[in-house]
């Protein structure tokens, strides 16, 4: 094959992704994307090959969220792209700066609906309706510029995923992109926002009597700066789980991610000013319908259209979170105010997260203390993470727990534990997920295995879907589809070349997860029911 025919257009447009430093992409080699496999060990690029196509969109996520960078996601035409939507969807409703690339019929075939493989009606479509915007090019450079184009999205607006369809004949063919079209394009200087706003907001958190700040995940680049705004207030510091460790939750002025307790919300409720830093305020991630502010509002985000959503702003800021947050620093006085004595509060958030369900609050101590201090935890909408764990753990940067508060889908704490072990190895990552949820991706264990990852899953069984089952018998319906057989999971899991284990009682599983990490490799632990019935 001569070097003309191997710069493809499936080359250009990897080779424009490395340009901006992204080094892995996850996905599953298929008939008709094998020239956007073809480049990459030349360019460098790690490829994971995952079991299912969620499992890769899921990975990416994992991976993006140590990095900074976007995962990158390639598969096939048809089914391997649908088999990713999940994916595609978390990304969109979390917020996270996703690439999918996937094959086309060539140009000329759409529509034709003559059984070609793989064929569907307009996959383009398909995923543009949950995608932040989905492209079918018609040319190698127009397939560059979309990669240009998502790298602008992601610098300066509300990241999310992006779809980009290549055509079979397009995408192997001569590319015809010239290398300066291919090169990483310059970050624009972030947004400050408006400086008569960033004043105004200033000059009321500097009068406030009892300021409050709420972070989203859209403040967690501006770690530093949300710190030393909040230590010049004496402010108490909120935050979202998708916000979680921004400020680091062992700092005196953090109350945790705990937005979604009565006794956190009352806090920022009660604020004369509530500074809110990246965040819709939704309702997945308060458990209630609304944050009911009684004081001013100052909202700062890079979209304005999330200024006023579910909660109305007194002075609204567009713009990147750092750059408008140390402008508010600069603005206030220099030094730090006294903080306030936060005890009765975060004792209060301890009795609401024992009350919500015991036996899980627990249990969920007994993970944390076996975790190191430094872990990064991959959970699941499973009952231990959303009723325990996510209030439980306490730690101190964020992206550390990677989670979907809003989308809540299962099967993604294992696969984005992948992600985020691919993508660094200073700190462990430790996947805690329920078994309901596992098993839609259990077969990704074999992903870990094969990447020679360390990884430590931890299955909190509970016989099923535990809290479908309950609010089944809450409507007055007899369980029904949720009492499921459960495999021999110690087998499974060592048949899948993990090291396994399982835990009979509940102070035992603090010992064991110490146990699992320290051996390196994929490692199971099963915490069978018995564990933590015991505490019902």
């Amino acid at each position: 094959m001569s070097d003309e025919y191997a710069d493809t257009a499936g080359r250009a447009v990897l080779e424009t992704i490395r340009g901006y430093g992204v080094t892995t992409v996850f996905g599953i080699p298929g008939t008709h994307n094998l020239e956007l496999y073809r480049p990459l060990s030349e360019l460098g690029i790690r490829a994971v090959t995952n079991r299912h196509e969620q499992g890769a969109g899921y990975g990416a996520d994992g991976w993006a969220q140590q990095t900074g960078l976007p995962g990158v996601v390639i598969t096939t035409s048809g089914p391997g792209l649908q088999n990713a939507m999940s994916a595609i969807g978390t990304a969109f409703c979390e917020s996270r700066p996703l690439i999918v690339l996937s094959p086309g019929v060539p140009l000329g075939a759409e529509f034709q609906d003559v059984g070609t493989l793989h064929e569907t009606k307009d996959s383009t479509a398909m995923a543009g309706a949950i995608a932040q915007w989905s492209r079918r090019v018609s040319s190698a450079a127009e397939a560059v510029e979309a990669v240009h184009d998502a790298f602008e999205l992601f610098r300066t607006g509300r990241p999310r995923p992006v779809h980009i369809e290549i055509p079979l004949d397009i995408l192997e063919s001569p590319a015809a992109v010239p290398a300066e079209a291919r090169r990483a394009r310059p970050a624009p200087a972030p947004a400050a926002g408006e400086a008569t706003a960033v004043a105004e907001a200033a000059r009321l958190l500097a009068a406030a009597r009892n300021p409050v700040i709420v972070a989203g995940g859209g403040a967690t680049r501006a770690a530093t700066e949300l710190a030393e705004v909040a230590e010049r207030l004496g402010a108490p510091v909120l935050t979202t789980l998708n916000g979680k460790g921004t400020l680091s939750e062992r700092h005196p002025l953090s109350l945790g991610a705990n937005l979604r307790l009565a006794a956190a919300r009352t806090v920022a409720e009660s604020a004369d000013v509530l500074l809110v830093v990246g965040s819709k305020l939704g309702e997945a991630e308060l458990w209630a319908p609304r944050l009911e502010a009684r004081g001013a509002v100052i909202r700062v985000d890079v979209s304005a259209a999330q200024l006023h959503k579910n909660l109305d702003a007194t002075v609204g800021i567009t713009g990147d979170a750092t750059a408008v947050l140390a402008g508010i620093r600069d603005a206030l006085s220099a030094g730090s105010a006294p903080a306030p004595d936060l005890a009765p509060v975060r004792a209060a958030i301890a009795d609401e997260i024992s009350g919500i369900a015991p036996h899980l609050a627990t249990l969920a101590e007994r993970i944390a203390e076996g975790l190191p201090d430094d872990a990064i935890v991959a959970g699941d909408s499973s009952q231990i993470i959303y009723l325990a764990l996510a209030n439980v753990l306490r730690q101190g940067r964020p992206h550390s727990l990677l989670y979907t508060p809003t989308y809540a889908t299962l099967g993604y704490g294992l696969p984005a534990g992948i992600g985020a072990a691919v993508a660094q190895t200073e700190r462990p990552v430790v996947t805690v997920t329920g078994d309901g949820a596992l098993m839609f991706c259990m077969n990704e264990l074999l992903t870990a295995v094969e990447q020679r990852l360390d990884l430590t899953v931890v299955c909190v069984d509970n016989g099923g879907y535990a809290e479908i089952r309950q609010n089944e018998l809450d409507r007055g319906i007899a369980p029904i589809g949720v009492d499921l057989v459960q495999p021999d999971w110690v087998a499974l899991a060592a048949a899948l070349g993990a090291g396994a284990r399982s835990v009979d009682a509940v102070g035992d599983v603090a010992d064991a997860l110490r146990s699992a990490v320290a051996s390196g490799g994929v490692q199971f632990v099963h915490v069978r029911q018995t564990a933590h019935a015991q505490e019902r």
